[in-house]
C-alpha cells in the first residue's frame, strides 16, 4: 500500500495501535512497510492525539517504564529534532552521548527488543530508525587515503605536505596525514588505524625534516 495525501487513516490499524499494538507488528500482519502504517497513524494521531496515549496505556506495565535517563535522552534527541531537523551527531560530548544512546535503541530495533514506549515516542522522528551513513562514508575516505598515502610514497615522493604547497591533491593527502598525526600525539587515534598506518606507511608520524619542510 503506497501512502497518499489524500489517504484517510486505516481504521484497523488505528483500532490495533489503540490496543498497545506495536507498529513492526501492524507492519508485519498487514504485509505492508512500517512506514506505511506510520504515515496512516501519523493522520490518525492529528485527528485524535488520545490514540497515543491510550496505546501507551495498553502496553504492559514492564514495558511502559522508563528510566529517567531513559527518558531525558528521549526528550533531548527529539527537542533536537523538531528544533534543527536532524538527529545527534558527535560535534559534542552532550551529543555523542545522544548518539550512542539512540544506536543502541536501533540495535534493539532491528532484533526486535526495542520497548515498544520507546517506539512510540520515537516515532515522530521520520527514519529515526536508520544509521546514518556519515560514519560509513568516514571510515571509507579513511582508507582511500591510506591506501593513496601509501601509493604517493611508493611512487618515491617525499611526505605529502599539509600548507606551502600548490598541489591540490598533495595538500588534501598532508591535511589527513597531518590529523592522523595530531590524533596520534593527543591519543585520539584509533589502535586499529594506527596499526594499519604502520603497516602501509611506516615512519608516518616523523614526516619530513629540514628548517622548511612542512609534514
Amino acid at each position: 500500500m503506497t501512502p497518499s495525501k489524500r489517504a484517510a487513516p486505516d481504521a484497523e490499524w488505528v483500532l490495533m495501535y489503540r490496543r498497545g499494538i506495536t507498529t513492526p507488528k501492524i507492519a508485519a500482519g498487514a504485509a505492508v512497510s512500517e512506514s506505511t502504517v506510520r504515515y496512516h497513524l501519523a493522520i490518525a494521531a492529528k485527528l485524535d492525539p488520545s490514540i497515543r496515549s491510550e496505546h501507551r496505556a495498553a502496553l504492559p506495565v514492564a514495558q511502559q517504564r522508563l528510566t529517567l535517563a531513559g527518558q531525558r535522552n528521549l526528550e533531548n534527541i527529539v527537542a533536537l529534532y523538531l528544533a534543527e531537523g536532524r538527529l545527534p551527531t558527535k560535534r559534542s560530548a552532550h551529543e555523542k552521548a545522544l548518539s550512542a544512546w539512540l544506536r543502541r535503541r536501533r540495535q534493539e530495533a532491528a532484533q526486535g527488543t526495542l520497548s515498544p514506549i520507546y517506539a512510540v515516542a520515537l516515532d515522530v522522528i521520520p527514519g529515526w530508525g536508520r544509521s546514518s551513513t556519515k560514519q560509513v562514508d568516514d571510515e571509507k575516505r579513511w582508507k582511500q587515503r591510506l591506501v593513496e598515502v601509501s601509493a604517493y610514497r611508493a611512487a618515491g615522493n617525499d611526505w605529502p605536505r599539509h600548507n606551502k604547497t600548490k598541489d591540490q591533491s598533495e595538500r588534501v593527502l598532508g591535511v589527513w596525514l597531518h590529523g592522523q598525526r595530531i590524533n596520534d600525539r593527543t591519543g585520539k587515534l584509533d589502535a586499529g588505524k594506527k596499526s594499519q598506518l604502520d603497516k602501509l606507511i611506516p615512519g608516518w608520524r616523523k614526516g619530513r625534516r629540514g628548517r622548511n619542510a612542512s609534514s
